[in-house]
C-alpha cells in the first residue's frame, strides 16, 4: 500500500444549480434582514426594512462543501444574495477579509447581476460587475463583499482554501467599507465614498 492511501480523501461530485442549490453540501447557513444590524449605512432604512419584511426574512444564503480542514483542502460553495434596496444601498453580504489574509478566493457568477466590492487594508478599492459566465479571482489581502445590483437573485460559485477563515469584524470596525454600491441613474449602480469609513485596523497579514 502506498503512502497515505488510507488517509486520502475521496473525490466529491457536486451538482450546482443556477438558483444556488448545491447537491453534496456539508453546510448551509442563512442571514436574515434582522442579522444585518450595522451592515447598511442608513440605520433608519434598515429598521424600516426589518419592520416591512419581518426580522426573520432571509436575505442571503450560502451552501458549502468541505471534505477536510487540512492544508491544501478547498471549500467550494454557492452564495445567493436576494435583490433589494436598503435606503439607496443595494442588497449585500457582510463581507470579510480572510483570517489568513494571503488566501485568495474565486467567484464565478451563474445567475443575476452583481458587484464584487474589493478593498485592501491600505486603502485600494475596486468594483467589478459580474454577470453569468464572468468570474473574478480575488487575491489575498483583499476584503470582499457581494452586492446584488439586479432584480433577481445574484448567485455565485466560490472556491477558497479551507484554512482561510473569515474576519468579519474588520469591516464593521472601520465603519463599513470605503465604498458604497448604491442606486444610480437609469436603474444602474454607482460606487460612492462612504463618509463613515475610518480606515481598516492594522493587522498582521498572514
Amino acid at each position: 500500500m502506498t503512502r497515505g492511501e488510507q488517509d486520502v480523501d475521496q473525490p466529491t461530485v457536486l451538482t450546482i444549480s443556477s438558483d444556488g442549490g448545491l447537491d453534496g453540501a456539508t453546510r448551509r447557513y442563512e442571514k436574515t434582514i434582522g442579522d444585518m444590524a450595522g451592515v447598511y449605512r442608513d440605520e433608519d432604512a434598515w429598521r424600516a426594512e426589518v419592520e416591512r419584511l419581518g426580522a426573520d426574512t432571509v436575505v442571503y444564503s450560502v451552501n458549502e462543501q468541505k471534505y477536510q480542514d487540512g492544508p491544501g483542502a478547498l471549500i467550494v460553495g454557492t452564495s445567493t444574495v436576494l435583490p433589494g434596496l436598503v435606503g439607496d444601498e443595494f442588497a449585500l453580504t457582510r463581507g470579510h477579509l480572510h483570517a489568513q489574509a494571503d488566501r485568495a478566493e474565486l467567484y464565478h457568477c451563474v445567475a443575476g447581476t452583481g458587484v464584487m466590492l474589493l478593498e485592501t487594508v491600505d486603502g485600494r478599492s475596486e468594483t467589478i460587475e459580474l454577470t453569468p459566465g464572468r468570474a473574478v479571482n480575488v487575491p489575498g489581502h483583499w476584503a470582499h463583499r457581494s452586492v446584488n445590483v439586479g432584480d433577481v437573485p445574484f448567485v455565485t460559485v466560490f472556491c477558497y482554501a479551507a484554512d482561510a477563515g473569515q474576519d468579519y469584524g474588520i469591516i464593521q470596525e472601520a465603519g463599513g467599507m470605503k465604498s458604497l454600491v448604491v442606486a444610480g441613474p437609469d436603474r444602474g449602480w454607482i460606487a460612492r465614498p462612504n463618509p463613515d469609513h475610518v480606515g481598516y485596523r492594522e493587522r498582521v497579514l498572514g
